[in-house]
């Protein structure tokens, strides 16, 4: 059973940013997503994240990002929020992909800062708000400064803060003590972009995690937050330190949309672990590793690990 959606959390507590599955030669898998999102949300996920980072949204394209939202929506979007990534380092097409995502469905966006170009803070202000004006979805930004090369400052945050679309940041900087504060300062929902620091980011006040690890372990996620939110920090810490291989083995090296999949085609989950250059499905020795990595944590696997 998912979680209860608060104000304090506009798109949930656990929200899995979900692989896009994909046929051997490449092809989107609707069908494969429509049963990996039913079974995401089954297990805990009450919020899941289309085309970003892990759904490989650089190398999906305008029509495939707007199908894959639609499919999810349609099955799974009376129980959970679905959000749709429409980062770019260029403006308008962030702008082009957040009006595709609200005509197939979309509950939200998720816009992460321009990536390679490191704009000023001036120039992030602009994108952000920008594509905000553009769009009536609420929206999530991402502040990842180890993949974009730039960081939102304190002062573009509070600037930030005042649109009225701008509800929430993934917060993926490692450095808690400036997300309490920046939380405390802007009023915004703040969301862990680490799986390691889900659970300090409860002990701020965060709203939850966009996590790589819940493919596997959503449930397990899903009850962290609820002893959490029960007054039980300890029982908390208990669920998540068991965990902690899955998120370690699933977060390996920055390679989540690799080793994720890999992880669903070894739980039989996904029939392929296909990904799009210049991602490289895991080796069979890999998947070995991992497989050995689930089975101690108590996951039952089924699947071939070739393919």
């Amino acid at each position: 059973m998912v979680l209860p959606m608060t104000p304090g959390r506009p798109f949930g507590a656990v929200l899995t940013a979900m692989v896009t599955p994909m046929t051997p030669d490449g092809a989107l898998d609707l069908p494969s997503a429509v049963r990996l999102a039913k079974k995401l949300v089954d297990e805990g996920s009450d919020g899941l994240v289309l085309s970003g980072t892990t759904g490989e949204s650089p190398v999906t394209h305008g029509p495939e990002k707007a199908a894959l939202v639609a499919a999810v929506v349609e099955s799974v979007g009376d129980r959970a929020a679905v959000l749709a990534g429409v980062g770019s380092n260029d403006t308008a097409h962030a702008m082009r992909m957040a009006e595709q995502a609200g005509e197939a469905g979309a509950d939200g966006l998720l816009l992460v800062s321009p990536y390679y170009s490191r704009p000023t803070q001036d120039g992030l202000y602009l994108h952000f708000t920008t594509v905000a004006d553009a769009t009536e979805l609420p929206i999530m930004l991402y502040d990842v400064p180890g993949r974009t090369g730039v960081r939102i400052s304190p002062d573009t945050w509070m600037r930030l803060a005042q649109h009225p679309r701008i509800v929430a940041n993934k917060d993926a900087t490692g450095d808690l003590y400036a997300a309490a504060k920046l939380k405390a300062a802007t009023g915004l929902a703040w969301y862990s972009g680490d799986d390691g620091l889900f659970l300090p980011f409860l002990s701020i006040g965060g709203a939850g995690v966009v996590a790589v690890a819940s493919h596997v372990v959503g449930a397990e996620f899903a009850e962290v937050v609820r002893r959490w939110d029960a007054g039980d920090p300890s029982g908390a810490l208990e669920v998540f330190n068991a965990t902690i291989p899955v998120v370690d083995a699933l977060n390996d090296a920055g390679a989540q949309a690799v080793m994720a999949k890999a992880a669903l085609q070894a739980q039989g989950v996904l029939s392929h672990r296909t990904l799009r250059l210049p991602n490289v499905a895991a080796a069979d020795h890999e998947v070995a590793i991992l497989g050995d990595i689930l089975r101690a944590a108590g996951l039952a696997l089924q699947g071939s690990t070739t393919g």
